[in-house]
């Protein structure tokens, strides 16, 4: 049963950013109270002439996928000022974010690929059912992440017979809080009840316990959108973890019902 809604329920979004910012803007606009927390920092590509070297290579026929906003914002940051978008050049993306993020860069949308907004998930199992049907017999593929990360997206691409390759665009970090955001952090564990911290990854998850060594989450309430994240809140003991559809409409509807 979910817990009783406070008068005042906080929304603690846990993204990186630029996109926590956007997502409490959103939030706030829809009468939710947030606050930007980010369990993830981001730094730029170590090696951006390899991005460079990558882009310019691009064959017709080739995919680039992108992991998330931050992947795609970083790759382009890469790139000298006008650099255009090949032709015949699948782009990737997991979510609507990462789908913004490429349009903004001016990624036309014909050569997007991604999950349909109304997803269940928004993940790389949701993007493959978009490219399944496609013929990857050869074809070069280019995951462009972080340092590591998951790699069932290329390993399946790889069986369907793609030749997949790496490019790491930026690198993640934990998060260096400054004072306020250590004060909203301990504010919320402080006053449990009416604080929901809206968690995005397993990473920022285990970010979230070096932060907060000490802390007791027994009576924390969490939002998650996705199995991963709340097998993963619930193992550093989180009291409450609530499932959630992914993006900031849903968050709206969960914590106003």
């Amino acid at each position: 049963m979910s817990p009783t809604r406070p008068a005042v329920c906080r929304v603690l979004v846990t993204r990186p950013e630029p996109q926590a910012s956007e997502w409490v803007a959103r939030l706030r606009s829809h009468q939710v109270e947030a606050e930007a927390l980010p369990l993830m920092g981001i730094a730029g590509a170590p090696v951006p002439a390899r991005v460079r070297e990558v882009f310019a290579g691009l064959p017709a026929g080739a995919l680039l996928m992108f992991v998330s906003p931050n992947a795609a914002l970083q790759f382009f940051a890469c790139l000298p000022p006008g650099a255009s978008w090949p032709a015949g050049v699948q782009a990737a993306a997991t979510g609507p974010g990462t789908v913004a993020a490429l349009c903004a860069a001016g990624v036309p949308v014909d050569c997007i690929v991604a999950p349909d907004e109304s997803a269940a998930q928004f993940d790389s199992e949701a993007l493959w059912e978009q490219l399944r049907a496609q013929d990857w017999q050869g074809r070069p593929v280019w995951v462009v992440r972080g340092d590591g990360g998951r790699d069932w997206f290329a390993t399946t691409l790889a069986q369907a017979g793609a030749v997949v390759d790496f490019v790491q665009s930026y690198a993640r970090l934990v998060p260096d809080w400054n004072p306020a955001q250590l004060a909203i952090a301990h504010r919320a564990l402080a006053e449990p009840a009416q604080a929901r911290w809206l968690l995005s990854s397993s990473e920022g998850i285990e970010h979230l316990a070096r932060l907060l060594p000490q802390a007791d989450w027994a009576k924390a309430i969490a939002l998650a959108s996705h199995p991963r994240i709340e097998a993963r809140a619930r193992a550093l003991g989180f009291g409450t973890v609530l499932p959630v559809r992914p993006g900031w409409r849903a968050v709206v509807e969960q914590v106003l019902a």
